[in-house]
């Protein structure tokens, strides 16, 4: 039960610390699970992430509870996934009740102009962090490069591009041992 706690109480300080929805809280989790509490590797969270993303719901639940059931099965998954919501759902309820009667407030709005910069910034560590890590050859830069013009710049489903990707990774992987 102890380990359960720990897992739902890691996640609840990942959600309580996010603001602007899943990418901005990927750094925060990268932080405690990978390097604090070591409960999974940069590349198992690389591939949760990738997971998470082409799964129905949210980035940074769907990858909790993953690493959640890596640690402890379906029990793990449902505390990490608890964890992580918990503080949005208590924090929508306290600002449901208030939010119209402040949001008007200039000074509200300068708050969240501000709180959307920082969200920018969180996003785009993550991706640069991300890039250098999936990166790895002219291949890899080529795909990365493809698939963010394609999905990014055209407007493409990004459901194809996954599912095109992971057979050119297959395709262009399949000769090699693993090490």
């Amino acid at each position: 039960m102890g380990e359960l706690f720990t897992l739902y109480w890691a996640f609840f300080r990942i959600g309580i610390m996010t603001f602007g929805g899943g990418y901005a809280m990927l750094p925060m989790l990268e932080r405690i699970a990978v390097r604090e509490k070591k409960w999974v590797t940069e590349e198992e969270i690389m591939d949760y992430y990738a997971i998470g993303q082409v799964t129905p719901g949210v980035i940074a639940v769907n990858t909790a509870t993953f690493i959640g059931y890596k640690e402890r099965k379906i029990p793990g998954g449902i505390a990490t996934t608890l964890g992580v919501i918990s503080p949005s759902l208590i924090i929508i309820m306290i600002l449901a009740g208030i939010i119209g009667q402040f949001s008007d407030l200039v000074l509200v709005q300068h708050a969240f102009a501000g709180i959307r910069v920082v969200v920018c910034a969180l996003v785009a560590k993550t991706v640069i962090g991300m890039i250098k890590k999936g990166v790895k050859d002219i291949l890899t830069l080529a795909i990365c490069v493809g698939c963010f013009v394609a999905v990014g710049l055209l407007g493409v489903n990004p459901i194809p591009v996954v599912v095109i990707c992971c057979f050119l990774g297959i395709l262009s992987k399949g000769g090699e041992k693993d090490a």
